[in-house]
């Protein structure tokens, strides 16, 4: 039975391929979404689809934590989204694996400045790294990147896991800290997100 966090996730997607296909190019890339509408509004939102890399991820045995839309989405938010953003441990020895799902997809690296960057271990022992691949970019994310006064590993211990078909698993933050981290972020898009999610947890404990 394929897991409702997922179900939404699949369904999103979709809805973000066929609202792309209606209108005309952007010529923007995830790294120019503005801090209201996000990068549903850029052309990172052209072809969007997820799975590819979280299946990738995966199959590598890597676990990798999604954060950002596409886990607000998971938990029940409206708001599409055109980019995915992951959180993983850090740890060097786990690094080979996170490179060889990432070019297994035929993934393209960037620095912060948008240089490029091969993809190898060392890359994704940043802060944090850019990446472009097929259906999806994104940013990929270690706990050393500063996220406020959060202790962004605790995120990681605490993060839940959705089951689908084949046995998939996608580890995605919980609700409680994703409303935590878009409140530590602040920009427009993360607040409003913050109170949607924080309105649909209230929704069902009544």
């Amino acid at each position: 039975m394929i897991d409702e966090p997922l179900e939404r996730l699949r369904a999103a997607a979709r809805r973000t391929r066929e609202l792309a296909l209606s209108r005309a190019a952007t010529g923007l890339s995830h790294e120019d979404a503005d801090d209201d509408v996000g990068t549903i509004g850029t052309d990172g939102a052209v072809g969007f689809d997820p799975f590819p890399l979280l299946e990738a991820l995966h199959d590598h045995g890597v676990r990798a934590v999604v954060i950002g839309q596409v886990a607000g989405i998971m938990h029940g938010s409206a708001e599409l989204t055109g980019d995915l953003d992951l959180l993983w441990g850090g740890v060097p020895a786990h690094a080979p694996a996170l490179a060889a799902a990432f070019a297994s997809v035929g993934a393209r690296l960037a620095g912060d400045a948008g240089e490029p960057m091969e993809v190898r271990p060392e890359a994704f022992l940043r802060p944090k790294v850019r990446f472009t691949a097929p259906g999806a970019g994104g940013d990929c994310c270690t706990p050393a990147l500063p996220w406020g006064d959060l202790d962004v590993r605790e995120l990681l211990d605490r993060a839940i896991t959705a089951v689908g078909p084949g046995g998939l698993e996608v580890h995605h933050v919980s609700r409680d800290d994703l409303i935590r981290m878009r409140r530590a972020l602040g920009r427009p898009k993360d607040l409003r997100r913050a109170d949607e999610l924080a309105a649909l947890a209230a929704d069902r404990r009544s």
